[in-house]
């Protein structure tokens, strides 16, 4: 597709896939980084290290992984725990991609490893990002890409096309057993839900508003997936009560070279 088009798409549907992003050197390096980041929370529980809490393991598994490495469900804040995976947020293709559907100045506001455990990973319950992220307007794009090959299978993404203009709706827990049902809820039509299969290096992009969820890995293959959430300048930093004031974001793109951008705490009128 032209820019113009993936534009197109992705105001209609809120999201859009795009091939092949990560060559296969590259996944290797990124396949290597995560058995390191295992490692690493071992490490990180041992010493009481505060960014332990980075590290979560699957809930409804109390097994270990071969090696007895921990099952971990996510880690969060990458770019802090690993050279590989900052550098990955401005992977050249993917800002491309990004800055076509939001303008040049890219922040980051969030760094994931998403993992889905051979036989272990847990159903992600349908949500909208930005029910529970405090930025406004809710107009964030996350970028999600395939480490492994993601299926039905293996636990991919469900997406309900063109949810993102429904507006924002409340949600509860996020993390299910995985013989719990992703939703179940009059308010919403699951009719139009769909599964989005990508090959090993392919992403997902998609608004922060956009109901989206995953199935349970039952089978035999991790799924693995590096998650980066940006925004730019013109979204607003509005913290819950009891948080702090004002929080700096890393640039990805933009504001004239500089590293990092900080936003003052704004209330918003809801009028």
């Amino acid at each position: 597709m032209t820019p113009q088009e993936q534009q197109a798409q992705f105001a209609e549907n809120g999201f859009l896939v795009i091939q092949n992003i990560l060559t296969p050197a590259e996944l290797a390096v990124c396949h290597g980084e995560i058995q390191r980041l295992h490692k690493l929370a071992i490490d990180l529980e041992s010493s009481g290290d505060p960014t332990r809490s980075d590290f979560q393991r699957e809930p409804f598994a109390n097994e270990r992984m071969q090696h007895e490495l921990p099952v971990l469900r996510k880690i969060e804040n990458t770019r802090l725990h690993s050279d590989t995976f900052c550098t990955l947020a401005a992977h050249p293709t993917l800002v491309q991609a990004v800055q076509n559907l939001l303008g040049e100045d890219l922040l980051l506001f969030r760094s994931t490893l998403m993992l889905k455990p051979a036989h272990h990973g847990s159903p992600h319950a349908l949500h909208q990002d930005s029910s529970y992220w405090p930025m406004q307007p809710p107009s964030l794009v996350t970028a999600s890409i395939a480490l492994n090959q993601a299926t039905p299978e293996n636990g991919c993404f469900k997406i309900i096309p063109g949810s993102h203009k429904w507006g924002l709706k409340q949600w509860g827990d996020i993390a299910k057993k995985q013989d719990e049902a992703i939703a179940n809820r009059e308010d919403i039509d699951l009719s139009g839900q769909i599964d989005i299969s990508l090959g090993a290096g392919s992403a997902l992009l998609f608004h922060s508003l956009l109901v989206h969820g995953s199935g349970p890995n039952r089978s035999p293959h991790s799924r693995n997936t590096a998650l980066y959430a940006y925004f730019t300048p013109r979204v607003h930093y509005v913290p819950k009560a009891g948080a702090p004031r004002q929080k700096t974001f890393p640039v990805v793109a933009g504001l004239d070279g500089a590293l990092e951008h900080t936003l003052v705490a704004r209330t918003i009128d809801s009028t």
